[in-house]
């Protein structure tokens, strides 16, 4: 009618005015969102791809890095520790503690106990240090001889960073600003039996406080629970032992009982913790020939990770849980 005004609803709007439009999934199509999500694991699949060929590349033309003592980094990070992570993280499923306890850069010695019948808990130590702590550092273990007279360990051994136990290697991996890693108790706490599980054995002549004490590198207490349970020896089959040249022949309630079968461990929980670093580095040069001096650290380093053993003992629930 003349006079009257537009109904709203009549009134035109032009293209600018116009509110976006939201998109609708039809029938038989993809939402922009689960595209996006598609596309993200094809792209991340399409990396782990192209990551894995490069890294094949590298390896069948030698393009990569070996140190003096055979370490080669990335085939510890892309591979071997991806084979023991699993074992990390869902058969042991480890819990540590006091990774703010390692220092982010520079030489440092971690001092652990010893046990289970075979040394995984060094393994496990490596992979608790790489994958938690913020600089993802890499612990460089000083292994027994009888780890290099291995044929297949002895390879696999310096291709993960570890050395012969020495004081002139230790020395070396310091000097380099590396973390190294030791179990003085040695054979005698991973042979042990299992009545006198977490009962530590005599920590040696105390080589590794005189090695800290040249480098002024600190000395970090480490205390695993759980390892002694994996395999519990109750028996020591000396003479076949003799032998085959072992410093002992283990026999738990499964092994040799059920073969090869019984060499699996039991899935005990686990749990590492780092205690507080003792300095070093305020010490004269020539404390490293002081023996009362090096008795003292080295008691005082079996002390702590044996009193944290008994603590961690108390606090867990249960051997499995």
């Amino acid at each position: 009618m003349p006079g009257r005004a537009r109904p709203q609803d009549d009134v035109r709007v032009t293209r600018e005015q116009q509110p976006p439009q939201q998109p609708q999934d039809q029938p038989g199509k993809r939402s922009s969102s689960s595209a996006s999500s598609h596309g993200g694991a094809v792209g991340g699949l399409e990396r782990r791809v192209a990551g894995g060929l490069s890294f094949l590349r590298r390896r069948l033309t030698g393009d990569y890095e070996v140190d003096d003592f055979g370490y080669d980094a990335e085939l510890t990070d892309q591979v071997l520790m991806s084979l023991v992570r699993p074992l990390y993280e869902k058969y042991f499923r480890v819990e540590v503690k006091g990774i703010e306890n390692i220092p982010t850069d520079g030489g440092a010695l971690i001092v652990a106990n010893h046990s289970g019948t075979l040394p995984l808990d060094g393994v496990m130590m490596q992979v608790a240090v790489h994958d938690n702590h913020p600089a993802g550092r890499h612990l460089r273990l000083l292994a027994a001889d009888l780890v290099f007279m291995l044929p297949v360990v002895n390879e696999l051994a310096r291709k993960a960073g570890h050395t012969l136990a020495c004081a002139e290697d230790a020395e070396r991996l310091l000097e380099r600003g590396e973390l190294v890693g030791v179990m003085p108790e040695g054979f005698k706490g991973i042979g042990k039996p299992f009545s006198e599980r977490y009962k530590l054995q005599r920590f040696g002549r105390g080589g590794f406080v005189s090695t800290a004490l040249r480098q002024g590198a600190p000395i970090i207490p480490c205390s695993i629970v759980g390892a002694e349970e994996i395999y519990p020896m109750i028996g020591n089959a000396k003479t076949l032992a003799r032998v085959l040249g072992f410093p002992y022949f283990p026999i738990t309630p499964t092994f040799p009982w059920l073969g090869p079968l019984g060499a699996l461990p039991l899935p005990t929980k686990w749990t590492i913790q780092f205690g507080e670093p003792i300095r070093t580095d305020g010490y004269p040069p020539e404390a490293a020939e002081d023996p009362m001096l090096m008795f003292n650290l080295t008691d005082q380093v079996r002390e702590q990770i044996q009193h944290t053993l008994y603590k961690l003992l108390v606090q867990r629930r249960s051997v499995f849980f």
